[in-house]
């Protein structure tokens, strides 16, 4: 076995050190989370218990944590699937040229330049302005469409483009018609591809703040309760509430790639079957 050159070594520290930047404050918040009752929001640790996340459950005298909560959860859910059908319809329309086309496609690319603060302005002031209301369920849920379907449409624009219609044009030469050539045929091909801009959808809603901040109204989400929890508490309760949303996030990620593993297995089924009928 050859020796490994010293590079490999020097590139796997800066990679450590990497890792270490992009996840040390997560397991500080972690470590800092699980402190005693006389602990504070610094080191030293004054003991180790499970006292903050009680406290979560109990009734807070500032802030409304699962409100928020529930309400990130929601939107989260209205974004995510607004986004995969959007992105859809949006990758089915794009397969063809089409008059206006380039300038529809920029007009969708630019809400990823402008400033995230400057689009919950222009949003809030529209919805307060046209006498609709600035609600987290409406304005809200329009600001963060600007972040999560520029995602959802450029992957499904690749998917697209590596698509090969032969599969339509067998379907349709089987008789089937186009809304079962897309339920049959399209839909099931690109699944894997679907459960990604779902899970993008989800965890770009989930985690906003600066698109969130200014279209909200009166009720928070999750991401601005937090902040507004800076300013006021002083427990590692705080830390308490970072170290479980963590773990929710990361927990709806291992649903989704549960879900595109169960997918993909039931596709490799369905072809094996497939091929030992013919």
């Amino acid at each position: 076995m050859s020796e490994r050159p010293r590079s490999f070594y020097i590139l796997s520290a800066v990679f450590g050190l990497f890792l270490l930047f992009l996840y040390g404050p997560t397991l500080t918040i972690g470590i800092l989370s699980f402190q005693g009752p006389q602990g504070g929001l610094t080191f030293p640790m004054r003991g180790t218990s499970l006292h903050w996340f009680r406290d979560l459950f109990e009734e807070q005298a500032v802030g409304d944590i699962w409100g928020s909560f529930r309400r990130s959860f929601t939107l989260g859910l209205m974004v995510m699937v607004t986004t995969v059908v959007v992105s859809v319809m949006g990758g089915l329309a794009f397969r063809k040229k089409f008059k206006g086309s380039g300038i529809l496609f920029q007009l969708v690319v630019a809400s990823l330049v402008i400033p995230s603060i400057l689009i919950s302005l222009g949003v809030g002031l529209m919805f307060s302005q046209g006498g609709l209301g600035v609600h987290w369920a409406t304005s809200g849920f329009g600001s963060q469409l600007t972040w999560t379907l520029p995602f959802g449409l450029l992957i499904m624009f690749a998917i697209f483009n590596r698509f090969d219609p032969a599969f339509e044009e067998a379907a349709r030469d089987q008789g089937a018609s186009p809304w079962q050539t897309l339920r049959h045929v399209v839909l099931p091909i690109i699944a894997p591809s679907l459960i990604g801009v779902a899970l993008f959808g989800f965890t770009l809603s989930y985690d906003e703040f600066a698109r969130t901040l200014l279209t909200s109204g009166s009720y928070n989400t999750l991401p601005l309760e937090i902040y507004g929890m800076t300013t006021n508490v002083t427990t590692p309760v705080i830390f308490a509430l970072g170290t479980l949303t963590t773990v929710f996030s990361f927990a709806i990620i291992g649903v989704f790639l549960l879900t595109l593993r169960l997918t993909q297995r039931r596709q490799a089924r369905a072809g094996s079957d497939a091929g030992k009928g013919v």
